[in-house]
């Protein structure tokens, strides 16, 4: 009985052992299991990645064979139609070739008819000749000459006109360039008021005097206007009146040097002034006169030709203007063989009806001609003066020659300035003068004002009413604007037509 216990005991014991062990062998061979499992993921993976990356690295291959073969491909293509090009140029000159040989030989067989058709020709006229005589041959032959020559003849006679009208203009050019060329002048100055220097600011106060007695007895007497403003020692005379101006100024340098300034020196101090700037007038004549060597003048033309140093024509000296004229006038006349002496008289005198004073009535051209006539200039002279502007029909070549210099010394550049309001005012008006047309879409002052540019409508505006809102634009500025020189019309008709490839 005891063994049997101790052998079911043993059993168990051995039973637990081995079910023990048999798990400790399924756990072990679960952990190989998994560790195998783990480690074989691994290799797969990492296979796999070998894998993509070999193929990646093919498909790379594959590709840079495909770009190569397909940049070789469009090599070769290009090779292709280049020769199909060359190709088709070679066809191409040869038959430029073939149709030039074919023209060649028409007109070598043409050549070879004409000359068979002129050898039978030649043929009946000797057989001709032969019952004539020597003057009936000569007639037929000068007949015939005459009528195959007529085209060369008249081509020739209209080169030959042509040639010397070229050749007419080229010395008109080459004999303005050589008289202006020899003129030096120099610009002017845009002045309508004069500054003058003060000693000290308590100088202001006197020049005013009580109640403003003496600045308004001053302004009445010499009819300028006198501004005194915030300006350090300084008063500023203003006028449009070149003579006031310079008289009022000499007026006003006496008194402040003098002292004494009230009503009644005022008036005396501008008397004086007065006969000073005569004495000056008359100096400035002799002057200009001296320069040009002029000789025979009467007194009083000389006095009223110094008048002009205060005369300005868009701002322009008047007297300047007067010499320059005369030096020009001189200058072409030598160059085309006329007497320049006669010429520059001319010139001196063409604007003297400036200086004449206002009562008269009359442009100043007639009445300049009229004053010189009647202190004994010659009849040449006389129509120049009064023909410098066309208004009385010129008699002469040196009223020609007049005209010529007047308008040169006046449109050269930096002749007639012009203030920069008025500038801009007279672009501005001849702007709005081209735009107040109907069918004009804008207008362009350029050049200084002395060209304007019109773009009309093309819609509105035909070729035909392009061109006469040109000579519309030209007559309005001509009758309605103030400008010096030319100025020059330009109307623009333009179609655009614009599309957009997408």
């Amino acid at each position: 009985m005891a063994l049997v216990v101790g052998g079911g005991i043993g059993f168990w014991v051995v039973w637990a052992l081995t079910k023990h062990t048999r798990r400790v062998a399924h756990e072990q061979a679960a952990e190989l299991i998994e560790v195998a499992r783990r480690e074989a993921a691994v290799a797969a993976e990492e296979l796999k990645q070998k894998a993509e990356a070999e193929i990646a690295e093919k498909r790379a291959e594959l590709n840079r064979d495909y770009d190569r073969r397909e940049i070789e491909a469009d090599v070769r293509l290009r090779e292709i139609r280049a020769h199909e090009e060359s190709l088709a140029l070679l066809d191409y000159q040869l038959e430029q070739r073939q149709e030039r040989l074919n023209r060649e030989n028409a007109a070598a067989k043409q050549a070879r008819d004409a000359i068979r058709a002129m050898s039978k020709s030649v043929r009946k006229r000797l057989e001709g000749v032969s019952q004539m005589d020597a003057e009936e041959i000569r007639r037929q032959l000068r007949e015939e000459v005459l009528l195959e020559c007529q085209d060369e003849l008249r081509a020739l006679r209209r080169s030959t006109l042509e040639k010397s009208e070229q050749e007419m203009q080229t010395d008109a050019r080459r004999v303005l360039i050589a008289a202006m060329q020899r003129i030096a002048s120099r610009p002017n100055n845009d002045l309508t008021a004069t500054i003058v220097q003060l000693p000290n600011e308590e100088m202001k106060g006197r020049i005013i005097g009580r109640e403003g007695r003496n600045i308004k007895s001053f302004e009445a007497a010499t009819g300028v206007t006198l501004l005194i403003d915030e300006s350090p020692q300084m008063v500023l005379v203003s006028s449009f009146d070149p003579v006031r101006r310079e008289v009022a100024r000499a007026a006003l340098d006496a008194l402040i040097k003098d002292g004494r300034i009230h009503p009644a020196s005022i008036e005396e101090f501008v008397k004086r002034a007065q006969e000073e700037i005569d004495l000056v007038t008359t100096q400035a004549g002799e002057d200009a006169v001296a320069r040009l060597n002029i000789n025979g003048l009467h007194p009083e033309i000389i006095k009223l030709l110094g008048r002009l140093r205060y005369r300005f024509s868009y701002n322009q000296n008047v007297l300047d203007h007067s010499v320059e004229t005369a030096l020009l006038a001189s200058l072409i006349a030598s160059e085309v063989g006329l007497d320049p002496n006669l010429a520059k008289r001319a010139g001196l005198l063409h604007d003297i009806g400036k200086g004449v004073p206002g009562e008269l009535e009359g442009s100043h051209a007639v009445i300049g001609a009229e004053f010189i006539k009647r202190f004994g200039e010659t009849p040449i002279v006389v129509n120049a003066v009064a023909a410098h502007h066309e208004e009385v029909k010129p008699e002469t070549v040196y009223a020609g020659l007049v005209i010529l210099a007047d308008t040169i010394s006046a449109t050269r550049p930096g002749a007639r300035a012009e203030s920069m309001t008025g500038y801009i005012q007279r672009l501005g008006r001849l702007e709005k003068l081209a735009m107040s047309i109907e069918g004009v879409q804008q207008a362009f002052a350029i050049q200084a004002g002395r060209e304007i540019r019109v773009v009309v409508s093309p819609h509105e505006v035909t070729d035909d009413r392009a061109r006469e809102i040109a000579k519309e634009l030209r007559k309005r500025i001509e009758a309605e604007l103030q400008y010096p020189s030319t100025i020059k019309v330009t109307v623009i008709r333009e179609s655009r037509f614009t599309e957009t490839a997408t």
